[in-house]
């Protein structure tokens, strides 16, 4: 009964029908640990794209609105992941697989204290040998992930700063097909 009268105070009062409207949370998701690479991927939940008006071509730049900078720095970002992803699965089984190896290649006889110790080396003549590999794959890590942050940045800027004057200046950046 008194749903009824709840259901008809909110028709008789449109107003607070709005009260009780709330604008969909966006947010990214983190999905569970990779068994490979052991990295959380990134579900990005970016806003959607408007439908395209009056497009003839299925690539064609008019059916984005705003600066194409954003769109940039979206594949920017799942490319960084991807790259991140990439190199850590490679690593990952490479490591394991010679992990394996190196414990088969150990006598049935060894205790457990000694197989702690064959791995201890092996651990340590890995990182020694992944050093190099391991150093080119941070720099360039670093690189892209700057070109990543200055690009984000430069396009939330170029957001806030639209909101601010109320035009629309990146859209002089989208080329006319």
């Amino acid at each position: 009964m008194n749903t009824i009268r709840v259901q008809s105070a909110l028709l008789r009062r449109p107003n607070i029908l709005r009260q009780f409207h709330a604008s969909c949370c966006r947010l990214d998701i983190v999905g569970p640990p990779d068994p490979i690479s052991h990295l959380r991927p990134i579900v990005y939940d970016d806003a959607p794209l408007p439908p395209p008006s009056d497009v003839r071509h299925p690539y064609s730049l008019r059916e984005f609105t705003g600066d194409t900078r954003e769109y940039h720095w979206k594949m920017q970002r799942q490319q960084l992941d991807a790259y991140n992803h990439s190199f850590w699965t490679d690593s990952n089984s490479r490591f394991e697989a010679a992990k394996q190896a190196y414990l088969d290649s150990l006598p049935e006889s060894c205790t457990p204290e000694d197989q702690e110790t064959a791995l201890s080396d092996f651990y340590c003549k890995w990182v020694n040998q992944e050093a190099s590999r391991q150093h080119k794959y941070s720099k360039e890590w670093r690189k892209l992930n700057w070109s990543n942050i200055f690009l984000g940045a430069r396009v939330k800027y170029q957001m806030i700063w639209s909101r601010i004057t109320g035009s629309s200046s990146s859209s002089s950046n989208v080329r006319k097909d």
